[in-house]
């Protein structure tokens, strides 16, 4: 009988937690194994101690010894040939993976000891034999029976099983060409080709689960070039961790498609250029002359090298969670107007396909322009999203009444308008699956209008408007994650519309933009309104004018800045709270005025309700007020910050129009209502 193996995870979902967020410990029946030790730490301890680390009394039972039967689930393999099932392995949770890779297979070893690390836990865990698989490469599936493991190869040595089962894309796999394959490699394959037959026992449990952790290493792990890039850190912290996670955040959908394409893309790449230069290097070292050639092959490799160390900072840069969306949100400027058709002509889309007589007859009425409807060319069509595809520069797309469920991203770039027929709730959009943004705006005038936006499982904003202009009228936009965002140099109006539901902040303002925000309702959402921090030079002040907005029931603040603290700004801030304790009491001492007049006139309700009335409004000044003034000082200290940087330089008078980047505030007639942390704060870092 076979020692007993170590816990390994099973699972039935992902579950992966947050990016960042500390791995739970993988559950095991019985108690857990103490984790392996590198060789020199072992040397330190006594020898039965060392032992005892891998001996069987440190392992717990885990399905195949003190629980009999099997606790992996089966599956049914894919193809017209009838395989045994196999054991269904590739469903771990992150967490399983992490703890199997962190405390058992590669502890903190180098990317060069990655390989010898995964071949001494094979040797404590894997059945050296009397086991099957199906042998599963591009071109072939066969069933083999395992007869040895050369474990620092991490191949299996094996024969093929009896009856002969084969499924190949055509038929020149015999039994007999089989069988010269295998003598050519000598019977020994990589064990990541294997995929265990199913067994109910238990006893090959841990064999499964390991080859599988090997199989997921190296198709989603390892890198050609990792070994490398020795430095200081661990392997497993510099370069295991991060994949894993982006392996799972890709998965659950968290990581934004066009991103998900960018990371391939720049893999493939990466690999593709970094044979080509492995190919040079070898080229070079195996020939000793000083001729030409080298040289030139020595320019060549030089180049390659820079290219290869570009795209791989470029690929960690995308396995950083914290950096990643930096770096992804360059995506959006592939972004290509159409431009007017060669013809001139401008169309007006009209969805839906279908429509009753009547319907017809109101819309030619009110939208088609009868004027001039003998020059006008209409398209109809079946869903929205098609529509917007369809459009050129200045076309129009008139949306009917109705409910339309869309699986996909409105990409507009050119300058088009895109207008419900009818009151928002009678127009809906509602994004169907998971997927990135909603809408993402690049065009020099979009308009939007009459239309409610829904969005579910998203990853980024309902609405991100990157460059031009962006109109939002008369729209409610239920929201996911974030609402809308402003990025550096976009401009955005919106008016008259209603937004709600955002696990971030319902508008975001980016620096170096403009945002318009007329008689607009943001409410639920985590934030308000969100500006982000423009203090850096880099950066422009964003322009913001928000008149007549009603910003109520957010979990956070109605308007919230966010930007890094000065030094002296701290002891302000400090000076500011002191004064502010004491404000409290004159607002006791109003009210208490007021209980007091109360008192003398009691029956003069009239009265309280107008001193209510005039407390909430001076109340409502005093917010619109705040806001203004700390925007408007903050825009005046990067002012300063910019004309002392100047003066470094040797600038000592400064042009008039390179100074005037004081941001343009207008904050009027807005009221705030019933937000969790207060009218306006400042978030510093």
């Amino acid at each position: 009988m076979a020692e007993p193996r170590p816990p390994g995870p099973q699972g039935d979902g992902l579950d992966s937690p947050a990016a960042g967020a500390a791995p739970a410990p993988a559950p095991a029946p019985g108690p857990g194994p103490v984790p392996r030790e590198r060789p020199e730490q072992a040397e330190d301890r006594q020898g039965e101690d060392a032992e005892s680390d891998w001996s069987a009394d440190s392992w717990s039972d885990y399905g195949s010894r003190g629980n009999p039967g099997t606790t992996l689930g089966r599956t049914v393999p894919d193809g017209n040939v009838l395989f045994p099932d196999i054991f269904h392995t590739d469903h771990l949770l992150f967490y399983e993976r992490f703890s199997a890779y962190q405390d058992y297979i590669l502890v903190d070893c180098r990317a060069s000891e990655a390989k010898r690390f995964i071949a001494e836990y094979l040797e404590k865990v894997l059945e050296p034999s009397g086991w099957q698989a199906i042998w599963r490469t591009n071109v072939f599936n066969v069933l083999v029976r395992v007869v040895n493991v050369n474990f620092p190869a991490l191949k299996a040595v094996v024969q093929l099983s009896e009856p002969f089962l084969c499924e190949s894309q055509d038929s020149s796999f015999t039994l007999e060409c089989m069988q010269e394959l295998l003598e050519l490699k000598e019977h020994q394959i990589l064990l990541q080709e294997l995929f265990v037959v199913y067994d109910e026992s238990g006893e090959f449990d841990q064999t499964a689960l390991a080859i599988e952790h090997v199989r997921f290493f190296y198709r989603c792990i390892w890198r050609t070039w990792d070994e490398e890039e020795e430095d200081e850190f661990d392997y497993f912290v510099r370069c295991v961790e991060p994949r894993l996670r982006l392996h799972y955040d890709i998965l659950e959908h968290r990581v934004p498609s066009g991103l998900v394409a960018d990371y391939q893309y720049l893999l493939s790449q990466c690999e593709e250029l970094y044979e080509k230069f492995l190919n040079v290097r070898n080229s070079i070292s195996s020939n000793d002359s000083d001729s030409e050639a080298e040289n030139v092959s020595m320019v060549e490799g030089l180049k390659l090298y820079d290219q290869v160390t570009h795209i791989k900072q470029r690929l960690k840069l995308i396995e950083n969670p914290l950096l990643r969306y930096v770096f992804g949100y360059q995506k959006y400027g592939s972004l290509q107007a159409k431009g007017l058709r060669s013809t001139g002509a401008k169309v007006i889309h009209v969805v839906p396909w279908n429509m009753k007589a009547n319907l017809l007859q109101l819309l030619t009425r009110d939208k088609l322009c009868p004027e001039s409807c003998g020059a006008l060319e209409i398209q109809f069509h079946r869903d929205p999203l098609a529509a917007v595809n369809a459009c050129y520069e200045g076309d129009r797309v008139i949306i009917c009444p109705g409910h339309y469920f869309v699986d996909g991203m409105f990409s507009i770039a050119d300058s088009i308008e895109l207008e419900g027929y009818g009151l928002p709730d009678d127009v809906v959009i509602e994004k169907q699956g998971k997927g990135d943004n909603f809408f993402d705006c690049t065009g020099a005038n979009i308009k939007i209008s009459n239309l409610k936006l829904v969005q579910h499982d998203a990853v980024e904003g309902i609405l991100n408007v990157h460059h031009g202009k962006t109109a939002l009228e008369n729209c409610v936009l239920q929201c996911e994650t974030t609402g809308i965002t402003v990025r550096t140099s976009a401009e955005l109006l919106m008016r008259n519309s209603d937004l709600y539901g955002a696990k971030g902040a319902g508008v975001e303002i980016y620096p170096g933009s403009a945002c318009t925000l007329l008689h607009n309702g943001i409410h639920h959402c985590k934030e308000g309104i969100l500006v982000k921090n423009f203090l850096d030079e880099v950066y422009e002040a964003p322009r913001i004018t928000m008149v007549n907005n009603m910003i109520h029931n957010n979990e956070g603040y109605g308007v919230v800045l966010v930007r890094p603290a000065m030094p002296s700004e701290m002891k302000d801030a400090s000076a500011q709270e002191t004064e502010g304790c004491t404000q409290p009491t004159q607002a006791g001492d109003e009210t208490a005025c007021a209980e007091s007049s109360r008192q003398e006139q009691p029956g003069c309700v009239t009265d309280e309700l107008e001193l209510y009335k005039r407390a909430e409004t001076s109340e409502q000044a005093e917010n619109n007020s705040e806001i203004a003034n700390v925007l408007g000082a903050t825009s005046a200290k990067k002012k300063q910050i910019h004309r002392k940087r100047l003066s470094e330089l040797g600038f000592t008078e400064a042009d008039d129009n390179l100074m005037s980047q004081e941001m343009f505030v207008s904050v009027d007639g807005n009221q705030f209502k019933w937000n969790g942390k207060g009218s306006f704060g400042i978030f510093f870092f």
